[in-house]
């Protein structure tokens, strides 16, 4: 179907509501506005959905909602009775229409006979992951688009054990929609209607208290906590989510007396009316916590982004001013403190692993491997992270201490599947007081740590591109160059380029060997350089973007820097 037949068949359904209608109404003599909302429905990947809010097949909005829940709820009968009977676990975090997308897919569940539990209000992302395995459920939805703009909002599917959605099952869903009306192919039922009959039944404060006990069963050090109980400060803001509660209170319970709150950010708002993007990644974002730290003399501030899978740190530098850790030093920073105070404290597993993404520094490799523990590679995405877990558990006994990605994602523990911000903010804290014991900042920690491991630096670049023509120009981008592979980059040459669409790494100087490598499927090219940087390019999963990664490895910051500003440079010149 053409797009200005699928907008035709929308504006004449009977089951728009006049305000949706009148959007549609407005955009009629658009042409390339209808053509971007009714092209092609958003893509249900491993990740479910994510998509600007609005009317259209190509925007979220309640009726695509019913639609993949509809074709969610296909697989789970396919599954059998007893998929059936298990059933789902549905959450969601502040955006706009985020509570009533998650009670429609609650009905669209029972409607199907699938019993379903849906938590009373908004949860972080790592609890409906805590609650999928914590309750045997076969499967769960959480209303989400993490640290995405306000215009978006997101359908993020996840499997029994707690981790996003397999590829084969990702791939049913979306052949099920396929064969789905949007509006005339769902079968739902009242809320009030699904309550009564038990089909839904509604997650309180009980299951608050058993994942907050799970997430404090990660603590390590108890002991210098009670130290510095009565005079360790630090600055919290949720940015206006859905850390706004559980994350104080695994602070408090951990045993920290003086959690300082942004009052301003931990008023519940999908607009995010004090930042300009809930991204604990973007320094400005953090500019209330800062005042706020200032007035009170605090030296660590900790954010979450909007549904509490991320966290951002800040801390005082050598001069005195508040800086935002990177994604990198602070996953280096707890990979190195887990392992440190787990072997003193006789707790290390006897085959400890960590994992972290193929664009994560190289500097947890190198912090891990030095001190005992083995390091794994995945792709971009816990889902990766996940599977290899499970993985490791079945097959070789081994144990991860520590899973985690640059872009602020970290995850401690068994009782959960995906990144777990509530957790890795009472570790930062932990980590916080344990330096403290030893007269140093986290600012200091990181310091010592590159003075011993070596000098490292990395940066990403994120180049927007919207629309149809915005596609278009990633794949084209992405096809010149796998077809004509660059021999050199702002003039330092390419050493080797590794293809993890294909699995191959490619000898480019010294040689044309091809060797295979441990993982492929994705769309990412990985360039080794003469000068020992990494060069990464891919296009982003979930946002209109390109991202480029540069890891740099040098004898001094200095260096390292340089190495990132040719790098960067050579990237604006030769991308957008």
């Amino acid at each position: 179907m053409s797009y200005q037949k699928e907008y035709k068949k929308w504006l004449d359904s009977k089951n728009l509501s006049d305000s949706e209608r009148a959007e549609l109404e407005g955009i009629k003599d658009d042409e390339k506005e209808i053509e971007s909302r009714f092209f092609a429905p958003l893509e249900f990947g491993t990740a479910g959905l994510r998509g600007i809010l609005g009317a259209g097949l190509n925007r979220m909005n309640i009726h695509v909602v019913r639609w993949a829940t509809q074709a969610f709820a296909n697989l789970i009968i396919h599954e059998g009775r007893e998929a059936v009977e298990r059933g789902m676990a549905i959450c969601y975090d502040c955006r706009n229409f985020s509570e009533e997308f998650a009670r429609e897919a609650a009905c669209v569940l029972a409607g199907n006979g699938i019993n379903v539990r849906l938590f009373d209000a908004l949860r972080p992302t790592p609890e409906l992951s805590f609650a999928i395995r914590e309750y045997e459920c076969t499967a769960g939805i959480n209303i989400t688009a993490s640290h995405n703009p306000k215009e978006y909002n997101g359908y993020k599917v996840y499997w029994s054990d707690g981790a996003q959605l397999p590829p084969h099952h990702a791939e049913m869903v979306a052949h099920e929609m396929e064969k789905i009306d949007i509006f005339r192919g769902i079968i739902s039922i009242p809320f009030d209607e699904a309550i009564k009959s038990g089909r839904i039944t509604m997650l309180d404060e009980h299951t608050d208290k058993e994942f907050l006990d799970m997430v404090l069963c990660q603590s390590i050090q108890q002991e210098t906590i009670k130290k510095h109980a009565d005079t360790f400060k630090l600055v919290f803001t949720p940015f206006h989510g859905t850390g706004y509660k559980l994350i104080p209170d695994a602070l408090l319970k951990l045993g920290l007396k003086h959690v300082l709150c942004v009052p301003e950010q931990m008023i519940i708002d999908g607009n995010f009316p004090t930042v300009k993007s809930p991204n604990p990644e973007n320094p400005e974002g953090f500019a209330l916590a800062i005042e706020l730290a200032k007035q009170n003399d605090v030296d660590l501030i900790i954010g979450s982004d909007p549904d509490a899978d991320r966290v951002g740190v800040v801390v005082r530098n050598a001069k005195g001013e508040f800086i935002v850790l990177s994604g990198n030093q602070t996953g280096v920073l707890l990979l190195d403190y887990i392992i440190r105070a787990r072997k003193a404290a006789n707790t290390l597993p006897s085959k400890p692993v960590a994992i972290k993404s193929i664009v994560t520094t190289e500097m947890a490799r190198v912090v891990a491997e030095m001190q005992g523990v083995k390091m794994y590679d995945t792709f971009t995405g816990f889902k990766f992270m996940a599977e290899l877990i499970g993985s490791l558990e079945k097959t070789t006994k081994e144990h991860f201490i520590l899973a985690y990605e640059e872009s602020f994602g970290y995850l401690v523990g068994d009782h959960a599947r995906d990144k777990d911000a509530v957790t890795a903010s009472m570790l930062i804290a932990e980590m916080a007081t344990w330096y403290r014991e030893q007269g140093m900042s986290l600012f200091d920690a990181m310091e010592a740590l590159y003075r011993k491991f070596g000098n490292y630096r990395e940066s990403t670049l994120n180049i927007t591109m919207i629309g149809l023509d915005g596609l278009k120009k990633m794949s084209d981008i992405m096809s010149k160059l796998r077809n004509d592979p660059p021999q050199s980059m702002g003039g330092i040459r390419v050493m080797a380029m590794r293809d993890y669409k294909v699995g191959e790494r490619y000898e480019i100087m010294g040689g044309s060997r091809i060797t295979k490598l441990d993982i492929s499927g994705s769309n990412v090219l990985y360039y080794e350089m003469e000068d020992h940087t990494v060069f990464i390019v891919r296009p982003s999963g979930t946002e209109p973007k390109m991202k480029i990664y540069i890891l740099a490895a040098g004898r001094t910051h200095a260096e390292c820097d340089s190495k990132i500003e040719h790098y960067t440079s050579y990237a604006k010149m030769t991308f957008r």
